[in-house]
């Protein structure tokens, strides 16, 4: 009998695909908090989550090169406006940022949980 990995790890391989792109999408934020005109994004993850477990297409799904589906991107609306025109607010985007961070290393919890369940299967126990 076959293990079936994705199966078996469920969704939290997504999930954790995920997280390291919304990481690098809030990172950008971040970096661009002093550039005039520049406009903050971010993804729905947990509409993304859907999208990327779904047998079914979504909506529009595109695929990068490394074929993965890529996140539709959402720009964020600033709590206040700034001048320049920049919607970066650095308290939120750190906050974010923070959370997504944890949500990460509980993803790495799953993934830790199920493979030693996988393992202790394997080896009969």
């Amino acid at each position: 009998m076959s293990i079936d990995i994705d199966k078996a790890l469920g969704v939290h391989a997504q999930a954790l695909d995920l997280r390291v792109q919304r990481s690098e999408i809030l990172a950008a934020n971040l970096a661009n908090e002093d550039t005039p005109g520049f406009q903050a994004r971010d993804l729905d993850f947990a509409r993304e989550l859907q999208r990327a477990d779904s047998p079914f297409d979504i909506g529009d799904i595109s695929v990068g090169a490394d074929g993965k589906s890529v996140p539709q991107l959402l720009y964020r609306t600033p709590m206040q406006a700034s001048l320049d025109g920049n919607t970066v607010d650095l308290s939120m985007e750190q906050s974010n940022f923070s959370k997504n961070s944890m949500d990460f290393q509980t993803s790495l919890t799953f993934l830790d949980m199920k493979f030693r369940g996988l393992k202790q299967a394997i080896e009969g126990r």
